[in-house]
């Protein structure tokens, strides 16, 4: 029998499962984001196993009359001792909350000094963790562009410290652009060693318009830094996304979601990080039409798969546990059609049928 869970007892057949080189592409016009209906699938990876870091911390609070240098110095302190917690499991990746370098108990006019003396010391302090520590790191800044705006970003730094993404906050508040937040006007993907990844900050949560151009993109996860928990939203970007999620929100609980958006990690009262270890080779399929051939499935690979069934929905997840065989490569081979393949199907048969004859 293969690896069954299941969040709670529900009258469903046993074999179902319950709850469960950088290459950029940022900033790409809307017409080109995302394969087009027809587009022939990316080629299979094999199983992925990664090990994924949130951090929840506040950042530093300081005196007003702390010194722009010494609020540099106490800052990297302060992230130097944060990151120490999860770095022993050895992450593949460490995701920090929004604005995660903006020291608390000063005037917006102190904030902007220790920003112009801060410059790059920041990120030079996490390229070198990220470096030491071979893992990517990304942290949320605002930060001054090349023309002199000031933007407020996501940076994704690599196993080598460089520079391999940057995101800019799609959707500021409105508060925010009165203070000179300019928003960017792109979504983000990056082509991590482990897989894609797409970036969301905070108040982006909201709008359905770039949760759409990101669920065309098919990233593996979206990384969500923040001040602003989201709830319900979390995890319904993790589903509309079909990917991993990773929240990391400062002084709320972060977490991290599967594609049917389990929730699969998140920090305590107790500890305001989390770690865990996801399998982004995975797919989605629907119950309809399956039951037969996801029995078969089960039947045939027992512990080699696991098809996660989070109740309700009608959708399970089937992550492949088997070395050099992938999780798409079995729904092939059972003829399992997968999510988005039935709805488009179910959508297609429903518009023949709108003006019966």
């Amino acid at each position: 029998m293969g690896r069954l869970v299941t969040p709670k007892r529900m009258p469903f057949p046993r074999f179902l499962m319950s709850a469960c080189c950088v290459l950029l592409w940022c900033g790409r016009p809307l017409a080109a984001e995302g394969p087009s209906k027809d587009a022939k699938p990316q080629a299979v990876k094999p199983a992925q196993r990664v090990t994924i870091s949130t951090l929840g911390s506040r950042p530093l609070s300081v005196a007003a009359d702390t010194p722009p240098q010494e609020i540099v110095n106490r800052m990297i302190g302060h992230w130097k001792g944060r990151l120490a917690q999860v770095l022993p499991d050895k992450p593949d990746l460490i995701v920090l909350p929004e604005a995660c370098d903006r020291p608390g108990g000063l005037s917006e006019e102190k904030v902007l000094e220790y920003y112009r003396v801060r410059k790059d010391q920041m990120r030079d302090f996490f390229a070198a963790a990220a470096r030491d520590n071979h893992c990517y790191i990304v942290y949320s800044a605002k930060r001054q562009t090349t023309d002199g705006t000031w933007r407020n970003s996501s940076v994704l730094l690599d196993r080598n410290g460089a520079v391999a993404a940057t995101y800019d906050k799609n959707y500021p508040t409105i508060g925010e652009i009165d203070d000179g937040i300019v928003p960017g006007p792109d979504i983000c993907i990056a082509d991590c060693d482990f897989g894609r990844v797409g970036f969301a900050i905070c108040f982006d949560l909201n709008f359905d318009e770039l949760r759409l151009r990101y669920a065309k993109a098919k990233p593996d996860l979206m990384i969500f830094s923040s001040v602003y928990h989201g709830g319900l939203m979390q995890t319904y970007w993790a589903y509309s996304c079909r990917c991993h999620f990773v929240g990391a929100v400062a002084g709320l609980p972060s977490e991290i979601y599967d594609p049917l958006g389990n929730r699969i990690a998140s920090s305590t009262n107790y500890f305001d990080y989390a770690v865990t270890t996801v399998n982004f080779d995975c797919c989605l399929a629907h119950l309809d039409y399956n039951w037969g051939r996801l029995r078969s499935l089960n039947e045939k690979y027992g512990r080699g798969v696991t098809i996660t069934d989070p109740g309700h929905l009608g959708s399970v997840l089937i992550s492949s546990n088997t070395k050099g065989l992938s999780a798409r490569e079995m729904a092939r081979e059972f003829e399992i059609e997968l999510l988005d393949d039935y709805f488009d199907r179910a959508t297609e048969y429903r518009n023949k049928h709108l003006n019966p004859k």
